[in-house]
């Protein structure tokens, strides 16, 4: 694969598209990642440089290539039961449901590959059996909703997930799948995963008792933040906890939650 050099301007035009397209804010240090992700696609269409593919993208006339260079430059980086006190809160609050009628509903809202869904669904399927309960999980990228449906994953990926969880829930590759897990197709079953852009009108999702939004806002600027938040936590049913990442707050984005914990919130 030939490597080509993005200019300065090249790459402002692209952070301008990742921008429109998702609102994503990349910083100048990614301009290394930009060029690296996107040189595969330079080579597949034997473009001579980053503003041949630009313009290919912008053209109106490829918006399958645009949905690969959407997943190709949204960082996508998860695990199973990752900020496990996010699982205790979704534990304590899937067990005070058990005598509810209507189903327990959690949303994954950037679902990435699909390990954080999964493990929204081990605990629900833990605490609440065969009973009412749904897990959604969302995200903007193709590539990654494909993964996610799957349910297959490098056992290295699995080191959080508790022992019990691990027998009961996962299947252990053998011969040429070794070192990889594959989610055991009834809880697959139970999660749903679908495209959705938080940077736009949301899909018809239904409301929600708990909702993960984590280490996705650190992508977004000030303003983006407040009207992603705003969109998601609209399908947060009052009473409903939110929970984003550790690195996260919500100072100056919203006041319709009220903070219960780091990281930890709750609607009023």
């Amino acid at each position: 694969m030939s490597v080509i050099d993005i200019s300065d301007q090249e790459f402002a035009q692209f952070q301008r598209f990742i921008y429109e397209a998702a609102g994503i804010s990349l910083s100048v240090g990614k301009k290394a990642l930009v060029s690296g992700r996107l040189a595969k696609r330079l080579d597949q269409y034997q473009f001579g440089s980053y503003t041949e593919y630009f313009r290919l993208l912008t053209s109106g006339k490829a918006p399958a290539e645009v949905q690969t260079a959407v997943d190709l430059l949204t960082t996508n980086e998860t695990y199973f039961f990752r900020e496990p006190k996010h699982f205790d809160l979704l534990r304590e609050q899937a067990s005070a449901a058990r005598r509810r009628a209507q189903p327990f509903r959690v949303w994954s809202a950037a679902s990435s590959t699909g390990e954080e869904a999964y493990s929204m669904a081990m605990v629900l399927a833990d605490c609440l059996g065969d009973g009412p309960w749904e897990v959604i999980g969302t995200d903007i990228s193709a590539r990654v909703l494909a993964r996610a449906h799957a349910g297959h994953y490098s056992m290295e990926r699995a080191k959080n997930i508790p022992q019990a969880y691990l027998q009961r829930f996962c299947l252990k590759g053998l011969d040429d799948q070794q070192g990889t897990l594959l989610v055991e197709r009834s809880l697959r079953s139970r999660v749903q995963f679908m495209h959705a852009n938080l940077n736009a009108p949301l899909p018809q999702l239904g409301t929600f008792d708990v909702i993960f939004l984590r280490n996705v806002m650190i992508y977004f600027n000030g303003d983006t933040k407040r009207q992603v938040v705003t969109r998601v936590l609209s399908l947060l049913k009052p009473g409903g906890h939110f929970c984003i990442g550790h690195s996260e707050n919500l100072h100056d984005i919203t006041a319709a939650v009220q903070a219960v914990a780091p990281s930890i919130y709750r609607k009023p």
